[in-house]
């Protein structure tokens, strides 16, 4: 690890040379490039000098029990020797995780797509419970939410809504929510008290560009119609609703919320290109799971992740055997010991497979 450490600080020291090199500088998008890559490693490098500091310091201390003679001098250094040994292996792990390979879709902004699944009435008002959880949890991110599209009972829930979450590093935040989530709670129709359990499953795609995922126009096939409301009940006198199909795969988009077809269009090609990537991503990870039998970190969607127990005022992820109980607090959006501790979890795990690799 230290040598490639040592290779990250030559890097770090080249990129401040060139990105004060007046030719470099005349280069705005090659300047752009050094800039972030220098921003990347910069986290690494302060970290790594903080290493050599403390490793210092611990030779400095070792030095001192060996030649010194006097009690309290050696009794203070043995009180930091313990202090200093606790900070170097925190910092060799820290640095060690700084060093995992980084996920290149963790920067980006979300399309997150949720619907009710088993349980009726009761797993569409749960599917709204869940879309204002994290709404709320992007507002104290200050990060930015979009409704793409959404279609709604009409009773205050939702059979589906997806959303646009724009801010910096949303997917590395987020991208362990993708799974069904499951509800315990007695529903507001129930008149003898007792509990049900409804799924809604929960979808986080990276929002990709144009140059992210190519998609022939030839591939397409595009309806409009007239836009509805609950029940069917038509909202809208144009045909501004707009259903993309795309044929090689059969995915199809629809977006009806704005009164603009184009303004529709443009929001379903947005989520088509997401879940055109995420497709592609997920073929490529089911190829590496079969490789290795075991894959890191994959978030599938199709496992239960997380039950949320209203009587026992009781939130656990059942990935990481976590257990809170400040189920009210998270419904508010409060996801932050939730997601820490996932983040956490995944990293060490990468890290295992990478010493026994």
């Amino acid at each position: 690890m230290f040598t490639k450490l040592q290779e990250v600080e030559k890097r770090y020291n080249d990129l401040n040379k060139l990105l004060s090199d007046p030719l470099v500088i005349a280069q705005q998008p090659e300047f752009q490039q050094y800039a972030r890559e220098q921003s990347d490693l910069t986290p690494i490098v302060s970290e790594f000098r903080e290493l050599k500091k403390l490793q210092k310091e611990l030779e400095g201390n070792e030095k001192i029990l060996k030649e010194e003679t006097d009690e309290e001098i050696l009794a203070l250094a043995r009180d930091e020797l313990a202090g200093l040994m606790d900070q170097v292996r925190e910092s060799e792990q820290r640095l060690k995780v700084m060093l995992l390979p980084k996920d290149p879709r963790d920067e980006r902004s979300v399309i997150m797509e949720i619907r009710a699944g088993t349980g009726g009435e009761e797993a569409s008002l749960f599917a709204a419970d869940l879309f204002r959880m994290y709404t709320r949890y992007a507002e104290a991110k200050k990060w930015k939410t979009e409704i793409l599209s959404q279609s709604d009972t009409g009773k205050g829930g939702f059979k589906e809504v997806i959303l646009n979450i724009q801010g910096k590093a949303v997917y590395s935040k987020l991208k362990f929510e993708s799974g069904t989530h499951r509800v315990q709670r007695v529903p507001d129709t129930e008149s003898q008290g007792r509990i049900h359990t409804s799924a809604v499953t929960v979808a986080i795609l990276p929002q990709v560009d144009d140059i992210d995922i190519k998609i022939n126009p030839a591939e397409l096939k595009v309806d409009v119609f007239r836009s509805s409301g609950p029940g069917g009940q038509s909202v809208n006198t144009t045909d501004s609703a707009v259903r993309i199909t795309h044929v090689p795969t059969g995915l199809i988009v629809t977006c009806q919320d704005e009164k603009s077809q184009h303004k529709n269009k443009d929001k379903a090609m947005k989520v088509l290109r997401a879940r055109l990537y995420d497709q592609e991503q997920r073929k490529q990870q089911d190829e590496l799971a079969r490789e290795r039998k075991q894959q890191v970190g994959s978030g599938d969607r199709s496992e239960r992740i997380r039950t949320y127990n209203f009587p026992q005022e009781r939130v656990t992820d059942h990935r990481i055997g976590l257990t809170l109980h400040k189920l009210s607090q998270t419904m508010e959006g409060s996801l932050d010991e939730i997601i820490d501790a996932l983040n956490i979890y995944y990293q060490s795990e990468a890290l295992r497979q990478s010493h026994s690799a």
